[in-house]
């Protein structure tokens, strides 16, 4: 693992967490919040002393999240889960969805996803420097499909101009997304609302600004 943060009440929305970061990310968005997690080798922290603090930590956390870097590189991903679950903790998945099919292979032992969507799927690589929109859609259709509870979000970035917000807009709303956060990026714009107001009419899905 690459780091684990021992408290949070931010990142399962109504759960006191822990938050354990993989270490490795295939993509490169230029604004990563953890840029320290994406080279896959890195010191970092045993997979023992995770389950011990995890163990430690029973009657005072209620769930533990998986962050990255991009969880869904891991190849032990599903183990991983599997083993939090059984200690008795719910469990959480932060991912731009980079693999479909370990998306599919875990949804059955997670609670809560926040998903974070990077642009429109024809555009991933202005973002991320790779073609992962299809990789991205279909682990978000697979999904909404799970009934799981989740969260779509997306960082407003410079490389993403008003067009693509609204192309990404409508391909949510096609696919039936309730509800899309837009989010600042740091030192990004403070307009958000304006945003909201442009993207929002005629759409059935929620529109939020968070900054």
């Amino acid at each position: 693992m690459g780091g684990v943060t021992p408290f949070t009440t931010i990142d399962f929305p109504g759960r006191l967490a822990a938050v354990l970061f993989c270490q490795g990310c295939p993509w490169r968005c230029g604004y990563c919040h953890n840029p320290h997690l994406q080279p896959r080798e890195a010191a970092g922290v045993p997979w023992q002393s995770v389950l011990d603090f995890v163990a430690s930590r029973r009657g005072l956390l209620e769930g533990i999240v998986f962050s990255g870097g991009e969880p869904l590189w891991q190849r032990a991903l599903g183990p991983a889960v599997r083993a939090i679950k059984e200690a008795g903790f719910a469990v959480a998945l932060h991912t731009g969805g980079g693999s479909a099919a370990r998306m599919r292979a875990v949804l059955p032992h997670v609670d809560w996803v926040g998903f974070d969507i990077k642009a429109p799927f024809d555009r991933y690589a202005a973002i991320t420097g790779v073609e992962a929109g299809t990789h991205a859609r279909e682990s978000l259709l697979a999904l909404i499909d799970s009934g799981v509870e989740y969260e779509v979000r997306t960082t407003v970035d410079a490389a993403l101009s008003l067009d693509d917000l609204h192309c990404l807009a409508n391909q949510l709303d096609v696919m039936q997304v309730p509800r899309w956060v837009l989010q600042k990026r740091r030192g990004g714009p403070t307009h958000g609302m304006e945003l909201v107001r442009l993207l929002q009419p005629g759409r059935s899905m929620t529109i939020e600004w968070r900054a």
